[in-house]
């Protein structure tokens, strides 16, 4: 390609309000194998400490940003969930809770402040190539997020929610409900959206910035506002 090509495709790719389109990054990005050795590290951790030594290991490493942190963070993971897959990216200061119920994909990103806040007898599975975006929480008691998902900055998960039905008990001291949260593959859940207690994203939808999704969204819905209601669909 010439340097006239470049400039012919770049001015191809701009609109006259100057706003660019550009190519994915995460979602392409080749996964490699994880090193061996961090493989084996992370073995010999599970098999040496406690769960409670290895979380407090990895919150000494959560809010420093060297390399080597970033390698520590991931081995000190690996050896607490269930499963992890290769190419794990742990920003800085995410928080885990309960992650021996957690399972994590191929190339997944978690970005700075993520909270992700399981339960003993719970089940929290992240697909391939999920990225989650900075300060987004996520009540992960019973949460199937599956492959390609983008979770952006700030958007939250209510799995669970106090019954409250007896004015005669504090709404704190009743049950807890637990629903299972579902986003199913290629739905793209925009900043600060809200998904309440048992709700599926469907195949490929679309929720907007900021939207409270109180019931199911079908496959290829694109979905906004409070509660969250169908706007449009995604073309074939």
């Amino acid at each position: 390609m010439t340097m006239s090509d470049g400039i012919a495709d770049s001015r191809h790719r701009t609109d006259k309000r100057g706003v660019r389109i550009v190519k994915a990054v995460h979602g392409l990005r080749k996964v490699a194998p994880d090193p061996r050795h961090e493989i084996e590290m992370a073995e010999h951790l599970r098999l040496t400490m406690s769960r409670e030594q290895l979380l407090a290991s990895f919150a000494e490493y959560a809010g420093r940003a060297g390399p080597l942190d970033i390698v520590l963070r991931r081995v000190c993971l690996r050896a607490l969930v269930k499963n992890l897959g290769s190419g794990l990216n742990v920003q800085k200061n995410v928080s885990v809770i309960h992650p021996e119920t957690f399972e994590i994909g191929d190339a997944v990103f978690l970005g700075e402040q993520v909270i992700l806040q399981g339960r003993f007898d719970g089940r929290c599975t992240i697909g391939r190539h999920v990225w989650i975006g900075p300060q987004s929480y996520f009540d992960a008691r019973d949460l199937v997020i599956e492959d390609f998902v983008g979770w952006g900055p700030g958007a939250k998960v209510l799995g669970s929610e106090h019954v409250g039905l007896s004015r005669s008990v504090p709404i704190i001291q009743s049950d807890l409900k637990i629903a299972p949260v579902h986003i199913r593959e290629d739905a793209d859940i925009g900043m600060n959206a809200i998904i309440l207690p048992g709700v599926t994203v469907g195949r490929g939808a679309i929720v907007g910035a900021g939207a409270v999704v109180t019931r199911d969204v079908e496959d290829f819905a694109i979905v906004a506002g409070n509660p969250a209601k169908i706007i449009g669909w995604r073309e074939d």
